[in-house]
């Protein structure tokens, strides 16, 4: 049997995007997060956070103060009954200020070595997990390996570039969607 998992995007996706959030006490969780995370976590779908945070290659925040919003942000879920399996993250940015984290990698979003990463850890198959996102990006990602793309329009105007296999108004209609593509 094919295991199925939900990759999603972190900022406009989860949380109010905060442009470079670094510090966990900013954390905004968007309305209807909690719900929609929780209905997966009862169907035993995993549910894992796929994100550029190129603030880190800017300098604008370090490795571990990612860390701390990242736990910040899943202690928070967690106390409302929803369940984040895992977190990936790429730091790089081709044009970067700090040098270690100056290039270009197979894990920049619309690249999918997060994707593969996390598919060998949960051992899903990619043919048949999703991707949601508030970017054409989030959608071209999860197209790269096989998968499905739901665009959530709650912040986005106009073409996409990408056409998504559904458009959501919020993460809630989003995983209705999932849960009924998967039961076709």
């Amino acid at each position: 049997m094919r295991k199925t998992g939900v990759f999603l995007d972190r900022d406009d996706t989860i949380i109010r995007d905060r442009i470079y959030l670094d510090n966990p006490d900013d954390i905004e969780i968007l309305p209807g997060t909690c719900e929609a995370i929780h209905t997966l976590n009862q169907k035993g779908i995993p549910v894992i956070i796929i994100t550029n945070q190129s603030g880190i290659a800017r300098g604008l925040l370090d490795e571990e103060t990612l860390h701390e919003i990242h736990l910040e942000l899943m202690s928070r879920l967690a106390s409302m009954g929803a369940m984040i399996d895992a977190v990936y993250y790429c730091p790089h940015h081709p044009e970067g200020s700090v040098a270690e984290y100056r290039k270009t990698c197979p894990c920049r979003k619309p690249e999918p070595g997060l994707l593969y990463q996390a598919a060998k850890e949960f051992c899903l198959d990619l043919n048949s997990c999703y991707m949601i996102g508030d970017k054409p990006i989030d959608v071209e990602t999860i197209h790269r390996v096989g998968g499905k793309g739901i665009l959530l329009t709650h912040l986005h105007n106009g073409d996409t570039g990408q056409k998504p296999d559904f458009t959501a108004n919020d993460l809630v209609e989003a995983v209705q969607w999932i849960l009924e593509d998967i039961n076709s």
